[in-house]
């Protein structure tokens, strides 16, 4: 799916998807998300409540410092681009960081063959993440990590959200050039960003299937998300990077079940009991 379109593909099923069937209210089983009732008609009262917050105060920080890292890149190649900073060679920082930390199939087979695992190399199974395309695919991105991890962290915990985001994002690339060797190489976020996908998903199918409802529903996002890419690929031509996408999404699910706090033990007591 072209860069420019992707993330505003995505926005706007996220956004007329954002109710999730209406279980929201029971989207962190493992918490009690306290609320405050709103008096009506005064907002002075509400804006002196130090009970009510505004939500952009309560985004964990490991969220804040992964938007932070990915649009102070985008804002260093956009004004390099520009020329107000960095002098003429500016202009080709984006390009140069491309080649320096986007991920390469090719690379990877190499390093197999020949045995030799430089660090240069082996960072770009996660550089990749942090580097885009344009500033429209950084600043959509940015949107949905925003979401998606502001949501994962509040019923993981930030350092297991932080882990879903890195394996996800390493086990996408890993995947796509098992399944596409020697294709273009991989950048951008979006790997890790389906992981918080699958993530979310694996919270909504406990959810549902805590009320006795139909668990399938979890997965009607990933399906619509999938849906898109194939008719836009299908119109336009795409690259195969939806590939990882699927990839993270999926490994983002599966890790879901030791990360969710307590997954881990319950996981192990299963095993005892059989």
């Amino acid at each position: 799916m072209p860069e420019k379109t992707r993330g505003v593909k995505l926005v706007s099923l996220m956004s007329g998807n954002s109710r999730l069937d209406n279980c929201t209210p029971v989207a962190y089983p493992w918490r009690t998300l306290s609320s405050t009732a709103e008096p009506s008609g005064r907002g002075a009262q509400r804006m002196s409540n130090p009970d009510i917050q505004s939500p952009f105060n309560t985004v964990p920080a490991v969220v804040v410092a992964l938007t932070v890292i990915i649009i102070g890149i985008e804002a260093a190649f956009s004004l390099g681009a520009r020329g107000i900073v960095g002098g003429p060679t500016a202009i080709g920082w984006r390009l140069d960081a491309l080649q320096s930390y986007a991920f390469s199939p090719d690379i990877l087979w190499w390093m197999a063959d020949t045995g030799r695992w430089p660090f240069e190399h082996m960072m770009r199974f996660v550089s990749y993440l942090f580097v885009h395309l344009s500033f429209t695919h950084a600043l959509f991105v940015c949107v949905f990590l925003l979401a998606l991890g502001k949501m994962v962290a509040e019923v993981f915990g930030e350092l297991a959200m932080l882990l879903v985001f890195l394996i996800s994002g390493i086990a996408g690339a890993s995947i796509y050039a098992f399944v596409a060797p020697g294709q273009m190489p991989l950048i951008g976020g979006f790997p890790a960003v389906y992981g918080l996908i699958g993530a979310f998903t694996f919270v909504r199918w406990i959810a549902l299937g805590a009320v006795g409802a139909q668990q399938a529903r979890a997965f009607s996002l990933i399906g619509m998300l999938m849906g898109v890419q194939l008719v836009f690929g299908l119109l336009f031509g795409s690259r195969p990077d939806w590939i990882a996408d699927l990839a993270g999404f999926a490994v983002g699910f599966g890790v879901s079940f030791f990360l969710v706090p307590g997954g881990w033990r319950r996981i192990l007591e299963k095993i005892r009991r059989q």
